[in-house]
């Protein structure tokens, strides 16, 4: 990437800091908050930045979500009174097997304890978030929104030492024009990786410090959420909603989330893991057709689309965590991977880990240490709640990819009640995941084109115009963030042996194969500019050629109330 090269020629002013963050969502904050009152605490001075590549603070921030308020309890206990956008609780739970036209409904008893969502919230994440940040900049907490962290710093003994943030004014030829900035080094005495799922800096580091050599590969799935606004007669503030089955297939894994929630809001979602095998798959026209299912239009029927956005989630769990310190940084939050895969919750857990890092960092730093491995952290988590709600699931993903949704299900719920009643205790001892998700991606030839309905406009839409409603916008003239390792591989290879997947996984229509008036001679176009930062395709790729990389600060979606 040209913005890679101007790095290593570019001398640069820095900027010292007890301990810099790469990521102002859940985790990032969480841990920046916490850093300051352990200061405050102690009677003792902490500098601390926080970096954000969204335009905003939780313009990049998607989840459901149904947020437990375990980790928010303990981080500010007067959440509530300080006016924490969190005011829906959950009134309902239901769970449905879903048909083509029908449904069944699961006895919420029969479900394992953690599926009950009592005392549970349901709200934005991105709000949230938004929230979170004014608390820490209460607290004196510096945080640099529209600043992309491109690459790392390493001081001389190959301890990361801080990350180079925002440059801008590099031309899609590598050109400096006139509005170029070469960015700052900000150094930290530790350096917290927040980046969310996928991020392109853990990438680094993960291989870099051989942080994944203990862990199970990292399973991922992509979820699509649409916003809503009902008719006052159709709200119902606090039901939520979960589904599997139809329109996926009993071999493809996933399902959907339906929230009522604020001012005749409802949120609705759909998540497919993706270790699918077909190459036809199109997990935005599987949410699509969803909604056409009569147990979900009836609660969206004479509403209106108002927010669209899309976000790749870890689902590894216990298995796939990596090891987390590493010399002058540690990874927080999704960077590391901490969703609970059958309560659809992670957010819980990566503020938990936030405020563990802070802890173990704080501790060094009081001690005159820095840019040494904070191997306390580590500890802390394998003593922690994160660890105990992962370990009790941890058998889920892999038996649904196992036996399919319906006995994969089965199994996992006896497999769920066993660890809850004997203390973590499973007959099946720990599963294994095998292999990355891509891998799993099975040769076009193997598989029929899905035919998807066409979008009508009132219920169902197309990429286009939902990429709209996520307020995505990239400055069009700088290095493609999408590269290619190699430029021939989806002509080449992708396209006749997997139908170029990347058509049909990508939620934003990023990729396109574009033929000439003959409909021969196909070619690879990226609309970098459509890209919603979701991740999928760097995940996804069967052959592993797409590189996501950051761009410019400020780029991509900017979601409100997601």
């Amino acid at each position: 990437m040209a913005a890679d090269v101007a790095d290593e020629e570019i001398a640069r002013d820095s900027m010292e800091y007890d301990v810099v963050i790469v990521g102002a969502g859940p985790a990032g904050l969480s841990a920046a908050i916490r850093l300051k009152q352990l200061a405050a605490e102690a009677g003792a001075e902490i500098t601390v930045a926080v970096l954000e590549k969204g335009a905003e603070v939780g313009a990049h921030v998607l989840s459901g979500a149904v947020i437990d308020p375990v980790a928010l309890n303990e981080l500010i206990p007067d959440w509530k009174e300080k006016g924490a956008p969190l005011d829906t609780p959950v009134t309902k739970d239901e769970f449905k097997i879903l048909g083509p036209a029908g449904s069944a409904s699961l006895p919420m008893f029969l479900m394992p304890p953690l599926f009950d969502n009592h005392g549970n919230y349901i709200g934005s994440l991105s709000n949230l978030t938004k929230w979170l940040a004014t608390e820490a900049e209460a607290l004196g907490v510096e945080i640099y929104p529209g600043m992309s962290a491109s690459s790392p710093v390493y001081n001389e003994h190959g301890a990361l030492k801080g990350v180079v943030a925002g440059v801008f004014g590099i031309g899609k030829d590598g050109h400096k024009k006139g509005d170029f900035q070469p960015g700052m080094e900000l150094h930290g005495k530790y350096v917290f990786v927040a980046e969310g799922v996928r991020g392109s800096l853990a990438k680094v580091l993960q291989a870099k410090y051989d942080l994944c050599s203990k862990s199970d590969p990292q399973k991922f799935g992509i979820g699509i959420k649409e916003l809503w606004e009902v008719p006052k007669e159709k709200h119902k503030p606090g039901l939520v909603l979960h589904t599997v089955g139809w329109p996926l297939d009993d071999d493809t894994g996933g399902g959907s989330f339906l929230y009522h929630w604020g001012e005749r809001y409802v949120s609705v979602g759909y998540v497919v893991h993706l270790n699918y095998k077909n190459p036809y798959i199109s997990p935005f026209d599987v949410f699509q057709q969803h909604k056409l299912h009569p147990d979900i239009r009836e609660h969206i029927e004479g509403g209106k689309r108002i927010a669209y956005g899309a976000r790749a989630i870890t689902e590894g769990g216990f298995q796939s965590v990596p090891t987390l310190a590493f010399p002058g940084g540690a990874l927080i939050g999704c960077s590391a991977g901490f969703v609970n895969v059958p309560r659809i919750k992670g957010s819980h857990n990566a503020m938990t880990s936030g405020m563990l890092a802070a802890e173990a960092a704080f501790a060094a730093i009081q001690a005159g240490r820095q840019s040494d491995t904070l191997e306390s952290y580590d500890d802390a988590y394998r003593d922690s709640r994160i660890w105990k709600d992962l370990y009790g699931v941890r058998n889920a993903k892999p038996l649904l990819t196992r036996f399919g949704t319906f006995w994969g299900g089965v199994v996992g719920m006896f497999d769920m009640w066993t660890t809850t009643l004997l203390g973590g205790f499973s007959f099946l001892g720990t599963l294994k995941h095998g292999k990355a998700d891509y891998a799993a991606t099975e040769k076009a030839s193997a598989h029929t084109p899905i035919a998807y309905p066409k979008p009508d406009g009132v219920l169902t839409f197309d990429k286009l115009s939902s990429v709209y409603l996520s307020n995505t916008n990239h400055e069009e003239d700088q290095p493609a963030h999408l590269l290619l390792k190699d430029p021939s591989i989806p002509i080449k290879v992708n396209l006749p042996e997997y139908a170029e997947p990347a058509t049909r996984y990508c939620p934003a229509g990023v990729y396109e194969v574009l033929y000439d008036e003959a409909g021969a001679n196909p070619r690879f176009q990226i609309n970098a500019q459509n890209c919603v930062h979701c991740k999928t395709c760097d995940i996804k790729d069967p052959s592993q050629n797409i590189v996501w990389t950051t761009p410019e600060g400020g780029g991509g979606p900017n979601y409100a109330n997601l």
